[in-house]
């Protein structure tokens, strides 16, 4: 099997909350997962070795953090063409953190992402049945990319 590399930016713990349960979903598909706080990548060799990547950021300010941004440069230089790929987020008033991850992984990094599109979750659902759901089949979704 796989394994995937799940890199996120959590301020206030919600969109790590995501991260751990899409992990469970893509440990349910029989694949590995590793989960990085992405500000403690420092290099493009340390996105070398997996099979697929899931990137995710909260939204403030309707934007991804900062930290996201510097991420997504570094990653950039990893060559992830052809990789499967998702990208995630949360929010409270609005979500455009997790589209604008999704189509710069999608359109600049030239990756295969997951035909559901990103996962943005408002912040009072994660914690329910329905966001457990939500992030473990799009865990098992961009997975089961992988062996394709």
């Amino acid at each position: 099997m796989g394994k995937a590399l799940i890199a996120y930016v959590s301020r206030t713990g919600n969109t790590k909350k995501m991260a751990e349960y899409i992990a469970e979903g893509v440990r349910l598909t029989g694949n590995e997962v590793e989960l990085k706080s992405a500000p403690t990548i420092k290099s493009e060799k340390d996105l070398l070795g997996y099979d697929a990547y899931i990137f995710g950021s909260p939204t403030y300010h309707r934007d991804m953090t900062s930290s996201m941004k510097t991420f997504l440069f570094l990653a950039e230089q990893a060559n992830l063409e052809g990789k499967p790929g998702g990208a995630f987020g949360s929010y409270t008033h609005s979500g455009e953190s997790a589209p604008m991850i999704f189509d710069t992984m999608k359109f600049v990094f030239k990756m295969d992402m997951v035909d559901l599109g990103p996962l943005s979750l408002k912040e009072a659902v994660i914690g329910t049945d329905e966001g457990l759901r939500a992030c473990q089949q799009y865990g098992k979704a961009v997975a089961e990319k992988i062996s394709r």
